[in-house]
């Protein structure tokens, strides 16, 4: 498996003769934080599946749906909150029949896409976070499904995130998964390490990406000192750079 490392949760998979995206966009769109991931060319001939978890500018963009033109084969699953009505696509030189490679999903739901099973989580933000089981593996994308307490937020705000959280990822307890894209978010202070570590305490993860750092990829390094559990230090993948290719020859 070769993992491709974009740029802030943005990743792409390459499995056998699929290749998955998860929330790309485009690094001019979100300007203020100097993002410089830039998208592979991929073969014609692969099967090409592009996920959203939800709307927000730095996990979907609309001008993705253009990439249809020069990838036949590809399919998108999109979050049913990005809203693509049919105005505002032709608006914006969207193919007209973009339609049939769409599968929008809902949280709570599981589906079937081109050979893959893909079970959905609720975001405690928007949208969905994927579990996809596809050629023997089982990946899993968080999208913004985090614990989000912050300082100022206050305990009862906390509490409720902190639970609704935890309730998510009770959904994956009893899964393997080979592959996690977590969020390890920087702007949440002291609570940075909150949501990640409950995953890493929780689930079963054969190796760990964090992401959406904003670029700040300092706290993988704070966490791994943090706690002296080797079990899960070496399954957390060191992210140095966007565009960082990993290849994972045991999984």
């Amino acid at each position: 498996m070769k993992i491709l490392f974009i740029q802030h949760s943005c990743f792409v998979v390459e499995i056998e003769n699929k290749i998955l995206i998860f929330d790309w966009f485009d690094k001019d769109k979100v300007a203020e934080c100097g993002f410089g991931g830039v998208m592979p060319q991929f073969s014609k001939e692969k099967e090409i599946y592009l996920f959203a978890s939800h709307g927000h500018q730095d996990h979907f963009d609309l001008n993705s749906l253009k990439w249809i033109e020069k990838y036949p084969k590809m399919q998108f699953i999109l979050s049913k909150d990005i809203r693509l009505g049919a105005n505002y696509l032709a608006r914006n030189g969207i193919p007209a029949n973009i339609n049939e490679r769409i599968t929008f999903v809902r949280p709570m739901m599981k589906y079937e896409v081109g050979g893959m099973e893909i079970k959905t989580l609720r975001s405690t933000d928007a949208g969905v976070a994927f579990l996809v089981k596809t050629d023997g593996m089982t990946l899993y994308h968080a999208g913004d499904l985090n614990d989000w307490s912050m300082e100022g937020a206050g305990d009862l705000n906390n509490g409720k995130m902190k639970r609704d959280y935890r309730r998510q990822i009770g959904e994956l307890e009893k899964e393997h998964i080979d592959v996690a894209f977590v969020v390890l978010d920087p702007r949440l202070g002291a609570y940075s390490l909150d949501g990640f570590d409950y995953f890493m305490q929780n689930v079963n993860a054969d190796v760990v990406f964090p992401m959406h750092m904003w670029r700040d990829y300092s706290l993988i390094e704070t966490y791994k000192k943090k706690t002296k559990n080797l079990r899960f230090t070496e399954r957390i993948v060191e992210i140095t750079v966007e565009n960082q290719e990993f290849l994972l020859e045991d999984v």
